[in-house]
C-alpha cells in the first residue's frame, strides 16, 4: 500500500473536499467528473486516504452509505440536512446530487 496518495488520489480527495455540506456525489460521479479512472478507483482512494476529507458525501449510485459506514454517515446527513428517502437508510440522490457546478 502506497504511504502517499498519488495524482489521482489527490484530485478525488479535492473533489470531496469541495462537496457541499448536504449534498453528495456517487463513486462513479466522482470519476466522471474527473473524467478518468470509475467507481471501483475513487472507492480505493476513499478507503485508503478518505478520513480526512468528508467521506460520507461519496455513496453508492444508488443512495446507500459508504459500506461499513452507515450509522456514522447517517448522522452526518441528519445533521447536514441531506435529503433521505423515505425508508431514512438511503439519500434521494434526485435531491442531493452535486454535479460539481453550483
Amino acid at each position: 500500500m502506497p504511504l502517499e496518495p498519488d495524482e489521482f488520489a489527490e484530485l478525488v480527495l479535492d473533489v470531496v473536499e469541495r462537496i457541499p455540506p448536504g449534498r453528495v456525489m456517487s463513486y462513479g460521479d466522482v470519476a466522471e467528473l474527473l473524467g478518468r479512472g470509475g467507481p471501483r478507483q475513487v472507492g480505493r482512494v476513499m478507503a485508503l486516504w478518505g478520513g480526512g476529507v468528508p467521506w460520507w458525501r461519496v455513496i453508492r449510485a444508488d443512495g446507500s452509505p459508504p459500506p461499513g459506514h452507515e450509522v456514522r454517515a447517517l448522522e452526518h446527513y441528519r445533521a447536514e440536512g441531506t435529503p433521505l428517502r423515505a425508508d431514512g437508510t438511503r439519500v434521494d440522490m434526485g435531491r442531493a446530487r452535486w454535479h460539481g457546478a453550483d
